[in-house]
């Protein structure tokens, strides 16, 4: 898809849940080993392209003023993802990045959903759809890597699991479409901080089931799991078990847990109906959360 054939390019940039994260080993470099279950949900961000004399980055959207200056900057120096990300597969595909990226912020920064990684992987997506590139370029894994440890499993919005420090990608059987609850406390909790404190004893890969049948199966599997950086992460972010406590309670919920290592908990429903309602209980009993009902396994690049 060349710029002569459109005029604007709309992807979506969906939020990634990690459904358990193990915590395998650490490195002598000092990053850590995960083994992690990874989906995707229909909530997320979205990312506009349009033809430009030069790039420009624009952001709006909920939480577009929780962007720090140097984030703001369109330049090769940028220290935003999005535009790290664009002038980097420009620089590796010979290309000159001139298009207007603007990015509709919708999910919370430093909320452990993935989001400035699906951002970035959803630059990569655009403009090589943009500029006729394959997905499969050589140079993709190793760019994508630079760019960050979740920008690999973002770029095709497909469930997998995780190993090593995100390089290692796994197919997994398929998950199926389940009602999901998000919950941002309002508070965020910085990755590295999270790894700093993590104490914990390291985990080997545990086996995956042949298939998970439904909502049921999935959830009596991931009981047998967690997230090994919860004790961290609500060190730094106490409200953490109050969203936890607050989803567990609501009916139908079938598994409650912390996404990823920011702050965000996301919780399991047996059906639509019991999700939107509790979505719409855990909102007006907390208004300084930010709570999101949606799917999971439903993402949709465009």
């Amino acid at each position: 898809m060349s710029s002569t054939q459109t005029k604007t390019l709309t992807v979506f940039a969906p939020a990634k849940i990690n459904l358990y994260l193990h915590v395998t080993g650490r490195l002598d470099n000092g990053y850590h080993t995960l083994d992690s279950l990874i989906a995707f949900a229909d909530i997320g961000d979205q990312l506009e392209i349009s033809a430009s004399p030069d790039f420009r980055l624009e952001i709006d959207g909920p939480f577009a003023r929780s962007f720090a200056p140097k984030e703001l900057d369109s330049s090769p120096s940028s220290s935003n993802l999005v535009t790290q990300a664009a002038w980097s597969l420009a620089r590796a595909s010979q290309k000159v990045p001139n298009v207007h990226a603007r990015l509709t912020k919708n999910l919370p920064l430093g909320s452990g959903l993935g989001g400035g990684s699906s951002d970035a992987a959803a630059v990569i997506w655009a403009l090589l759809e943009w500029w006729d590139l394959p997905k499969d370029m050589r140079y993709l894994p190793g760019l994508m890597a630079r760019l960050g440890a979740d920008v690999p499993v973002c770029l095709h919005c497909k469930s997998a699991r995780v190993r090593g420090i995100g390089d290692i990608l796994d197919p997994v059987p398929h998950i199926p479409e389940t009602p999901i609850v998000l919950i941002y406390p309002g508070k965020p909790c910085p990755t590295k901080d999270v790894f700093r404190r993590f104490t914990g004893a390291h985990k080997e890969s545990i086996p995956l089931p042949a298939q998970f049948e439904d909502i049921d199966a999935l959830a009596a599997f991931l009981e047998n799991t967690q997230n090994d950086l919860l004790p961290a992460a609500r060190d730094i972010v106490p409200a953490i078990d109050n969203a936890l406590k607050a989803l567990e309670t609501q009916s139908g919920c079938r598994i409650a847990r912390l996404s990823g290592s920011g702050s965000s908990c996301f919780g399991l429903f047996a059906d639509d109906t019991h999700a939107r309602k509790a979505a719409d209980v855990l909102a007006d009993e907390n208004p300084d959360w930010w709570v999101r009902a949606g799917w999971l396994g439903r993402p949709e690049r465009y």
